[in-house]
């Protein structure tokens, strides 16, 4: 069997927020931006890795989605408890050094974990926690 991870999805309350933190902090390309019924759904990914994408879309949008329900997200992406993702880099303190020079939450400092990677810790616009390992 042949499967690869096409794309991820993070939750964004601000997409303009969103896409200066992915673009131009991380330096993603923006693949799609799609409006619709004024909400926004914005896909990034690396350079040179065409077929990984990260989709920041709007939480409340899903269907069926309740007031109550999305209350809840709200409440949990504001404390960074609702979604997060895993990057990997072979520079991991020039990203820090990015990081700290935007807007991001500084969660965790590049540290050596006891579990064998050295990693970093931030919280996007949206309060997505954002790890960052050091690659091989």
């Amino acid at each position: 069997m042949n499967i690869t991870i096409h794309a991820s999805f993070l939750p964004q309350n601000d997409p303009d927020a969103a896409l200066a933190f992915y673009r131009d902090t991380l330096g993603f390309e923006v693949r799609n931006d799609v409006g619709y019924k004024g909400l926004r759904w914005i896909t990034v990914g690396p350079a040179g890795q065409p077929g990984t994408s990260i989709v920041l879309y709007p939480p409340g949008s899903t269907p069926g989605t309740t007031e109550d329900e999305r209350r809840a997200i709200a409440e949990m992406m504001a404390k960074g408890t609702y979604a997060s993702i895993l990057l990997a880099t072979p520079d991991l303190d020039g990203v820090f050094a990015r990081l700290q020079a935007s807007d991001a939450e500084i969660m965790q400092e590049p540290t050596d974990q006891p579990y064998g990677v050295r990693d970093c810790a931030v919280r996007d616009p949206a309060g997505n926690m954002i790890r960052v390992q050091q690659s091989r």
